[in-house]
């Protein structure tokens, strides 16, 4: 149900709103909000399955990749190394069953390394589950169980508690989850992707894409939860998806390539967050999604 994406650093572009007035400027997170202009947070993200057209070893491992090409050892391998590598570099992890198993087999030295990422919040845990549940077929109890583990592992080893819920692939999101496993957890947030093409399509002309979500009538106030619907779904962009033998145009940017294209490049990208922006408008929401 869930894909597994390869997990890739984007820069944190910070760009004009007008595409004529476009300007890439060097990533550094150190930098203030830019004021008059679009500023733009790519969220580097996992989205592992556990268990899916593959086994969950085989998915860990990267075994029987001619039904699926996908490693998740390999992808936390080298986003660990990346955020270790540079601290401007940020990421955010979901799937609690695959990176359980990954730090089980670390050492001691790594591990405290992971600490300090968590810590300076280069590394950050949302959802916080053992994966990222379906919420229509489960028992409730299922779904409770499973997210109640991976919040233990992730207070027991690193003192934290997630604040984002992340449900962007299950095929319908209920009102239990919104209340339940969102505001009721804790959650600042809800994001999610899929739902029903004609409520997206109705919902991105009256820029109700972003609303407070009230799962609960009964329970008011207390069952709200701040909740943004992705506008399409949730891979990148046209143009800007750079996996394993995409045909994305790579990001060229020396000047002496005949090929150099940065300021084409950042002008794509201006009219692609121009396209997506959505105003924010506090709508109360009840129910389910579909």
């Amino acid at each position: 149900m869930i894909r597994l994406l390869n997990n890739i650093f984007l820069l944190l572009l910070i760009i004009c709103f007008q595409a004529i007035d476009s300007k890439y400027i060097i990533y550094n997170t150190s930098q203030l909000i830019q004021p008059n202009k679009l500023n733009v947070h790519l969220v580097p993200h996992s989205h592992d399955d556990v268990g899916w057209l593959k086994t969950v070893d085989q998915y860990y491992t990267g075994a029987n990749n001619s039904i699926r090409g996908a490693c998740v050892q390999n992808v936390l391998d080298s986003v660990i190394s990346a955020l270790l590598d540079d601290k401007n570099r940020k990421f955010i992890y979901v799937e609690i069953a695959f990176f359980q198993r990954w730090w089980n087999q670390q050492s001691e030295l790594l591990k405290s390394k992971v600490k300090e990422l968590v810590n300076n919040g280069q590394l950050e845990f949302i959802n916080g589950g053992m994966c990222m549940h379906d919420e229509a077929t489960p028992h409730y109890v299922d779904l409770i169980d499973q997210t109640t583990m991976g919040h233990m592992f992730i207070n027991k080893e690193f003192g934290q508690k997630p604040r984002v819920g992340w449900q962007i692939d299950p095929f319908g999101h209920s009102a239990v989850q919104a209340y339940l496993l969102g505001a009721e957890v804790g959650f600042d947030s809800l994001f999610f992707a899929r739902m029903d093409y004609q409520d997206r399509e109705k919902r991105k002309n009256e820029k109700t894409l972003e609303i407070v979500w009230q799962g609960s009538k009964s329970l008011g106030s207390s069952s709200q939860i701040f909740t943004g619907i992705f506008p399409r779904h949730y891979d990148p962009p046209d143009g800007f998806t750079f996996e394993i033998n995409d045909v994305s145009p790579p990001i060229q940017d020396d000047h002496l390539l005949f090929d150099y294209n940065v300021q084409e490049r950042v002008d794509d990208f201006v009219a692609a967050a121009i396209a997506q922006v959505c105003n924010c408008i506090s709508v109360i929401c009840t129910g389910t999604f579909l």
